[in-house]
């Protein structure tokens, strides 16, 4: 949801969609800038969200955020940056927010996830007491992303060692593009299973529901509208109808108009899967 306006605004427009939940940033996802959270604004946010039955409004963390980065500069940076969104999530009273594990730059798979561990234990440090969670996201494995294998989630998890603070969340489209192919009830059930087995189904909390431009395996990252990509409508349906998640929050990350013209059609169309 945009926050133009406030990040009060998020939720207005998030009604207007009839959403049941939403994923807001709470500052450019773009920059490592922040507008101030004034109490005004926190207030706000906070009265709307009291309000509505939206539930629940969890964030996403800006894009520039890599906590394995071999730039010294661009690593603190990294880590002020997380640092933030996770003050700002907790003040907003956010269960969680999404964060990409990180790109090793060349240094190896072994030499990021601990760097990326050590980084976020930390963190989980330095803000003990906390109630925000931080979920790690599956990612398609672009150049030297980390995340787009099961056993990076798991390796991570175990070496940050703060179940309290630590959970994933299943990104469709990255998923698919990492090479788990769920198309077919057969397919779903051996990509979850794997997942359940190597990381854990009680660590999954959130769904980012995106369909791909490219193949299974492909590594590529672009989302498409849903049935409108590879996976196809058949894919979103396994997640849809299995009851293991129907209290789980799932949002779309497809692409945006300022109208939100395209959500409500890939609203539609999700919700047209779901079995009675």
């Amino acid at each position: 949801m945009f926050i133009k306006g406030g990040l009060h605004k998020a939720i207005e427009y998030g009604e207007e969609l009839n959403c049941e939940t939403i994923q807001i940033f709470t500052k450019s996802n773009r920059s490592w800038t922040a507008k101030e959270l004034t109490n005004d604004l926190v207030d706000k946010f906070l009265v709307k969200s009291s309000e509505t039955t939206i539930s629940p409004i969890f964030a996403h963390d800006t894009y520039l955020i890599n906590l394995c980065s071999t730039d010294s500069e661009k690593f603190q940076k990294s880590y002020d940056g997380m640092l933030l969104e996770l003050e700002r999530a907790e003040r907003l009273e956010l269960p969680f927010t999404v964060l990409h594990p990180g790109s090793h730059l060349g240094a190896g798979d072994a030499e990021g996830l601990q760097k990326i561990a050590e980084t976020l234990r930390q963190l989980f440090s330095e803000t003990e007491g906390y109630k925000v969670k931080v979920l790690l996201e599956t990612t398609a494995g672009q150049g030297t992303n980390l995340g787009y294998k099961f056993e990076h989630l798991a390796t991570l998890i175990k070496l940050i060692d703060y179940p309290d603070r630590i959970g994933t969340c299943f990104d469709t489209c990255h998923a698919f593009t990492a090479g788990y192919d769920f198309r077919t009830e057969k397919g779903y059930e051996e990509v979850m299973s794997s997942f359940d087995s190597i990381v854990g189904l009680d660590t999954l909390l959130a769904f980012h529901l995106n369909d791909s431009k490219n193949d299974c395996g492909s590594r590529v990252d672009r989302h498409e509208h849903i049935g409108k990509g590879v996976i196809g409508t058949e894919g979103f349906k396994h997640f849809l109808n299995d009851k293991r998640f129907k209290d789980h929050p799932g949002v779309l990350e497809t692409p945006k108009s300022k109208d939100y013209a395209e959500d409500k059609v890939n609203l539609k169309v999700l919700r047209s899967l779901i079995e009675k």
